[in-house]
């Protein structure tokens, strides 16, 4: 015997659904890219003297790679 196919309801019941985020699927978050962009930016009393630390570093970086991907 064939199984019956699912059907929707021509009404759903409530067409609006709410989604609701814990708290934590937006602290942790946001708590992981503070804590890596102070580990990028942290050590600038080490190259004080040089004046090149690591973002503007990464920074350059980033623009040498945009530079050379546009045409």
């Amino acid at each position: 015997m064939p199984a019956a196919p699912h059907t929707r309801p021509a009404h759903p019941a409530d067409s609006s659904m709410e989604i609701r985020l814990p708290w934590w699927g937006i602290a942790l978050p946001a708590l992981a890219f503070a804590a890596l962009l102070l580990l990028l930016a942290g050590p600038t009393e080490a190259h004080a003297a040089s004046g090149s630390g690591a973002l503007p570093h990464f920074l350059g970086l980033v623009h040498q790679a945009l530079g050379h991907a546009a045409p």
